[in-house]
C-alpha cells in the first residue's frame, strides 16, 4: 500500500483506576510497556510516523514509544474535552498532509497490524471514515455499529439505542482511520453540544454521511482491542498475551509441558524442538536456540542459551549468561555476564559471575566465583577442559588454565597453569576423643538452660 499515513496514538487518558503513581500506558504486558504494544503493531503496518497525544509522565511515555525506528512527535493534551479533542492536539501534524490517518489508543496492547491494515485498506478503496468494530456475546455499554448495504450509517450508544438495536452485537472499539486529506476539515465540524460539552470522534460518522462520504466499518477480534483500566483487567491482559504468544511457540515446534505455567517476554525467542517443563519465566532479551531443554522452576533473563544445552531444574540466568551449545547449567546454579563454553557442565549449587568457561570443563558442586570486593567486579577465566572440585572459592581477578585440576575446597588467589593440580586449603588435622568433649559439653549446656520443674 503506497500511501503516506500518521498514526495518532491518544495516550493522556485518565489513569486513576490503576491506583498507581505512573501514567497507565506505562504498566507492562509483557515486561513491556503496554504503550510499546501498540506502537509494535503500528510498525508492522509500515507507518514510520507518529503522533502521541499525552498527559502525564510525557517524557516516559514518549520514550517508551519510541520503537522500531517510528519517529514520535508529542503532543500535550493540558485539558481532556473529549477523543475528538484529542486528536486534534495533534492539529499540526495532520496538516502535514498525509494520505491516511490512524487513530488508537495507548491501552490497546493487544492490537496486532491486520486491523489496522484492513482499516487503511478500506481509505484505499474509498472510504472516508473507516472504524474498526469488534463482535461479542457481551455488547452491554458498547456503543452499536448499525450497518445498511455494507455502510456504517450511525455508532448507537446503549443508552440512546432502541430495543432492536440493542441486540446488535458488533460493536465500536473506538479504534478507526480518517481520510487525510479530509481529516481536519471533518474533526473541526465536532461539536461539543452534548450533556458531557465533549468534543466525540465517534460524531465523524455522520459529519462525513452528510457530507456525502463513505463510512464503513471492519472486524476485529474483541480481544484485540481490550482496553486496560484497572490492575485486573491488567492482569487479564497480560493472561491474553501470554496464551497468545505460547500458542505461536508451541505452533512453531516448541514443546511446552504444562504452558500455561510459562511465562514469556515480548522479545523471547525460542527455537524449534526446546522442551520447556513447567513453571519456568523468561525475562527480556532471552534467546533459545533449538534442541534445547528448559527445566523446571527456572528464570532465565537477558541470556543466550545454545543448541542442545539444559538448563535446571531451578537455575537463574541473568543478563550476559552466554551458553554455547551442549552446555549444562542444573540445579540451584546461578550464572550473570559469564561464557559457559560448549559442553562444559555447571550442575549444581554454583554461582558464576563475570567469566569465560572453555569448553568441556566441569565445574563442581558448591563452586563460586568471587567477583565483587563491595566495590568493584573483576573477571575470572577458566580454560578448555578444568576441573573444578567441589566448594572451591575463585578469587577474581584469577585465570586458571587448559587442563587445570583445582582440589575440592580449595580457595584459589592465584593463577593456575594448564594441566597444574592446585590446592588451596588447610591441611587436615585430627585430635582423638574430642569429639566426645564437644558433644558432652553441648548436652551440658542444653540441660542447664532447661526450666526445673
Amino acid at each position: 500500500m503506497n500511501r503516506t499515513c500518521l498514526a495518532i496514538i491518544l495516550a493522556a487518558g485518565d489513569s486513576t483506576r490503576m491506583k498507581s503513581s505512573m501514567s497507565k500506558v506505562l504498566h507492562s504486558i509483557a515486561r513491556r510497556p503496554m504503550i510499546g504494544h501498540v506502537m509494535e503493531a503500528i510498525r508492522k503496518t509500515g507507518i514510520s510516523s507518529a503522533a502521541l497525544v499525552v498527559g502525564r509522565d510525557a517524557e516516559e511515555v514518549a520514550a517508551a514509544a519510541r520503537i522500531g525506528g517510528i519517529e514520535v512527535t508529542p503532543h500535550l493534551q493540558a485539558e481532556r474535552l473529549g477523543t475528538g479533542h484529542a486528536v486534534l492536539a495533534a492539529r499540526e501534524e495532520i496538516a502535514a498532509g498525509y494520505d491516511d490517518i490512524l487513530v488508537t489508543y495507548g491501552d490497546v496492547p493487544l492490537i496486532t497490524d491486520a486491523p489496522l491494515r484492513a482499516a487503511r485498506q478500506g481509505l484505499a478503496d474509498g472510504a472516508d471514515i473507516v472504524v474498526i468494530g469488534f463482535h461479542t456475546d457481551k455488547p452491554a455499554g458498547y456503543g452499536r455499529l448499525l450497518v445498511k448495504d455494507g455502510e456504517l450509517i450511525a455508532i448507537r450508544e446503549e443508552k440512546d439505542a432502541s430495543d432492536a438495536e440493542r441486540m446488535v452485537t458488533w460493536c465500536n472499539s473506538g479504534l478507526m482511520a480518517i481520510n487525510g486529506r479530509k481529516a481536519l476539515d471533518l474533526l473541526d465540524r465536532i461539536r461539543n453540544d452534548n450533556a458531557k460539552g465533549e468534543y466525540y470522534l465517534t460524531d465523524l460518522v455522520e459529519i462525513a454521511r452528510s457530507l456525502g462520504g463513505k463510512v464503513v466499518a471492519v472486524d476485529a477480534p474483541e480481544t484485540e482491542v481490550a482496553g486496560c483500566n484497572n490492575r485486573v483487567e491488567l492482569a487479564a491482559i497480560e493472561r491474553l498475551w501470554q496464551e497468545r504468544r505460547r500458542n505461536e511457540l508451541m505452533l512453531s515446534g516448541v514443546t511446552m509441558i504444562a504452558p500455561e505455567t510459562v511465562f514469556l517476554a515480548y522479545d523471547t525467542v525460542i527455537g524449534r524442538d526446546t522442551v520447556i517443563e513447567p513453571n519456568v519465566f523468561f525475562g527480556p532479551k532471552t534467546v533459545v536456540e533449538t534442541d534445547a531443554i528448559i527445566h523446571s522452576f527456572s528464570h532465565i533473563e537477558g541470556a543466550h542459551v545454545g543448541a542442545g544445552a539444559e538448563i535446571g531444574p531451578f537455575a537463574r540466568l541473568r543478563p550476559g549468561a552466554d551458553l554455547a551449545e551442549d552446555a549444562k547449567v542444573g540445579n540451584f546454579c546461578e550464572v550473570k555476564n559469564s561464557k559457559i563454553g560448549k559442553g562444559t557442565k555447571v550442575n549444581h549449587l554454583t554461582y558464576i559471575g563475570d567469566s569465560t568457561v572453555g569448553a568441556g570443563s566441569n565445574i563442581g558442586a558448591g563452586a563460586i566465583t568471587c567477583n565483587y570486593d563491595g566495590v568493584n567486579k573483576y573477571e575470572t577465566h577458566i580454560g578448555e577442559h578444568a576441573f573444578i572440585g567441589s566448594n572451591t572459592s575463585l578469587v577474581a581477578p584469577v585465570s586458571i588454565g587448559d587442563g587445570a585440576y583445582i582440589a575440592s575446597g580449595s580457595v584459589i588467589t592465584k593463577d593456575v597453569p594448564a594441566n597444574a593440580l592446585a590446592l588451596g586449603r588447610a591441611r587436615q588435622e585430627m585430635k582423638l576423643e574430642r569429639a566426645t568433649f564437644i558433644r558432652e559439653r553441648a548436652l551440658a549446656f542444653k540441660a542447664a538452660k532447661k526450666p526445673k520443674d
